[in-house]
């Protein structure tokens, strides 16, 4: 195999007790610049994708069907560890675990002057806090093709439920974090990038109807409950909706952010940019 591999068979060992720590403890995951992962798949990606993985812990099961695919991607600063099925349970937060799991570094910090690029398609996520919400918008940010997605006073993104959520696309599509609003509209005029507001009631363009010719081009989505506040909303260029027919007053983040992030992009999918 390309790494190195021993045995745990306590659930006490020092290495279990990170892991654990790391899945439970926001605090604790951004001290250490390290998250979680669960799963075969997300692992994997993780793998193919570059991520900076620390340590492996899988099943003996899981060893022999997954050993060949897994010591494909694996180089030699990573470390493997043969645990026990009953161990493996210990860990999980999954309920039909399969017996792979990592501890992965997290990205290194990048500025907002060089993530943001003033052709790109953005979208920002604004006190979201449903992980499953965050996860869906970063896949369809990766099958759409979008630049880059910001989390501003949302989830934590390297939460364990939001980066199973994302199924890999967590380390395909560009994220930052930006917890300052006036600094990041500062950032985005400095770029010309345009600022859309998804809001659900008030004067509003009609998305179909809305011009995305411009080159750079964001979207701020609001909380789940409560949307995006007016001074928010006040501060973009345009507020924009999706209307609604029936008796239904909303959609759900994360299927409202995927038909504007498609509105954003069908052109440039489309060939006609």
């Amino acid at each position: 195999m390309g790494c190195s591999y021993s045995r745990i068979t306590a659930k006490d060992n020092s290495l279990i007790k990170f892991y654990r720590k790391l899945s439970g403890n926001k605090k604790f995951r951004l001290a250490e610049q390290s998250f979680v992962l669960e799963g075969y798949r997300l692992v994997s990606d993780a793998l193919r994708n570059g991520a900076k993985i620390k340590s492996i812990f899988i099943t003996d099961e899981a060893f022999e069907k997954y050993s060949d695919e897994l010591s494909v991607y694996i180089n030699g600063e990573c470390r493997m560890y043969i645990i026990s099925g009953e161990l493996g349970k210990y860990m999980a937060e999954t309920e039909c675990p399969q017996g792979v799991f990592a501890i992965c570094s997290m990205n290194d910090e990048v500025l907002l002057c060089d993530f943001l690029k003033d052709d790109g398609t953005f979208v920002i996520l604004h006190r979201l806090q449903d992980p499953g919400n965050a996860g869906m918008i970063l896949r369809t940010a990766d099958a759409l093709g979008i630049s880059g997605v910001i989390f501003c006073k949302s989830c934590d993104v390297y939460s364990p439920k939001v980066v199973r959520a994302t199924m890999g696309s967590l380390f395909r599509v560009p994220v930052a974090v930006c917890n300052d609003e006036d600094k990041l509209f500062s950032e985005l005029e400095r770029k010309n990038i345009k600022s859309d507001a998804a809001v659900v009631q008030g004067a509003a363009e009609i998305v179909g109807e809305c011009d995305y010719s411009c080159t750079g081009r964001a979207v701020w989505i609001g909380n789940e409950g409560n949307g995006l506040s007016e001074d928010i909303s006040d501060r973009c260029g345009r507020k924009i909706t999706i209307p609604m027919h029936g008796n239904i007053e909303s959609l759900n983040a994360a299927m409202a952010a995927g038909i504007l992030m498609w509105e954003m992009m069908k052109g440039k999918i489309n060939g006609n940019d």
